[in-house]
């Protein structure tokens, strides 16, 4: 049963209450902020809640590490709510140069209160009170506090300490919101609509949202614009063209969309084990009746049949590369969970490649950062058998620019993004998208 509040914002009665649900494991918060409880909120308060959650959770550990030093005892465990209390408080306090000092604190403190917690909101109105007079704001080193330092460590070993700064920074951020159109009339409409769009960084068929709610719009509701991250869609478009096409984990469906949008003639099976993304992706495709056959497959399973000329397998993977969309992940994230990822990822690779004929190309991807989920797995897979080599995908950039898939920007953006090995590693932020790693391979004739 839902707590009830006096004197409290309606953004931040909500805004506590999904909080306090990640903090138990009740919940995702991207789920959560589309529940009853938000959709009954004005437009403003929803985009309120929405930077409450995500900003606490992508800052969760840099507010700790305010907070705790102010405490009397700096190591004592806190109860969920007193914990919640200070977080958001002290998110406002940090981060948010529009809402009043007062406004933050006081509110904060009564949902200690209201929450049952009065012995704790006196400590929370301390504390609070406390980080408002030291008159200090986030800085650049609370972007590196927000991850957890093993994770900072492997990272700028990997990739250097300034790619790691931009990493950090842009974890902590909003990021952008990317659509993809149908046409040039649906970017019309949606200005009529009042969303103000700017041209995507590396796609001719994506737009940046400047401003403005594309959900509400008739053309969302109808399909003719779609949110995806830039990156999500170059994965597909990278893809390119075939006749029988694969796509091996399908859910959520978007890049499906764009493989059956480029090959309207072609019969693309989309395969997804879990039943609850499996009816959901259903439901999103079915307007494509028998152009897209959904099965309940497991990807690692494939029967070795060599029927498709196109595989795309972007594989379930930690997620590294998508912190600011997805805040929490970095909170229960663990160094051996990147093994387990790439068994996982190992098993669905070999088995594409025995479901893709000779000649066939196979666009292997995930959004992770991580060298043990990507190249590593590659180099695994690639090794024990020669069903597939790489092929570097400066030539596909080149079609894609040549068939103004790419923007001319784009292809040379794209041209700085290469492994030695050819492959495409996005970092998160550096061209607008969320961080991926792409991969081209060619089934041999063996």
């Amino acid at each position: 049963m839902a707590r009830v509040f006096a004197g409290i914002s309606p953004a931040r009665k909500a805004a506590f209450e999904i909080l306090l649900a990640v903090e138990r494991g009740r919940g995702h918060s991207d789920d959560l902020l589309r529940g009853k409880s938000v959709s009954r909120l004005s437009a403003q308060d929803k985009n309120l809640v929405t930077t409450f959650v995500l900003g606490v959770l992508r800052s969760q550990l840099a507010l700790d590490a305010r907070i705790r030093p102010l405490l009397k005892r700096p190591n004592a465990r806190l109860d969920s709510e007193a914990l919640i209390a200070l977080r958001l408080g002290a998110f406002q306090l940090l981060h948010l140069d529009r809402i009043p000092a007062h406004a933050a604190i006081d509110e904060s403190v009564e949902l200690a209160r209201e929450a049952g917690h009065h012995f704790a909101s006196g400590m929370v109105n301390a504390v609070l009170r406390k980080l408002a007079a030291s008159g200090v704001k986030a800085n650049a080193e609370d972007a590196r506090s927000a991850y957890p330092a093993w994770m900072v460590e492997r990272w700028t070993r990997f990739f250097g300490a300034e790619t790691v700064a931009a990493i950090c920074r842009n974890g902590v951020s909003t990021p952008e919101t990317h659509i993809r159109i149908a046409d040039k009339e649906t970017e019309d409409e949606l200005a009529r609509a009042g969303i103000a769009l700017a041209p995507g960084q590396l796609l001719s068929a994506a737009r940046t949202v400047l401003s403005g709610n594309v959900i509400d719009t008739a053309a969302f509701q109808a399909g003719r614009a779609r949110i995806q991250d830039e990156g999500s869609q170059l994965v597909a478009e990278i893809a390119g063209k075939g006749s029988t096409i694969l796509d091996a984990c399908a859910a959520p469906g978007g890049k499906t969309l764009i493989l059956a949008e480029r090959n309207p003639r072609a019969h693309v099976v989309a395969c997804e084990v879990s039943s609850q993304r499996l009816a959901s992706l259903r439901k999103r495709l079915a307007f494509l009746g028998e152009r897209v056959e959904c099965l309940d497959t497991d990807a690692a399973a494939l029967v070795g049949n060599a029927a498709y000329d196109l595989v795309l397998a972007d594989v379930p993977c930690s997620g590294t590369g998508t912190f600011a969309r997805n805040p929490e992940i970095r909170h229960h994230l663990q160094p051996e969970e990147f093994t387990r990822q790439a068994d996982r990822q190992k098993a669905i690779l070999a088995s594409v490649l025995c479901a893709a004929r000779p000649g066939a190309r196979i666009v292997y991807s995930t959004c992770s950062l991580e060298p043990e989920e990507n190249e590593q797995v590659l180099s695994a897979v690639l090794a024990e058998n020669s069903l597939a080599r790489i092929i570097r995908l400066s030539s596909r950039i080149n079609e894609m620019h040549e068939g103004k898939i790419l923007t001319a920007e784009g292809a040379e953006k794209l041209a700085q993004c290469m492994t030695p090995e050819g492959c495409l590693r996005l970092f998160p932020g550096v061209n607008g998208t969320d961080g991926f790693f792409i991969a081209l391979l060619e089934r041999s004739a063996g």
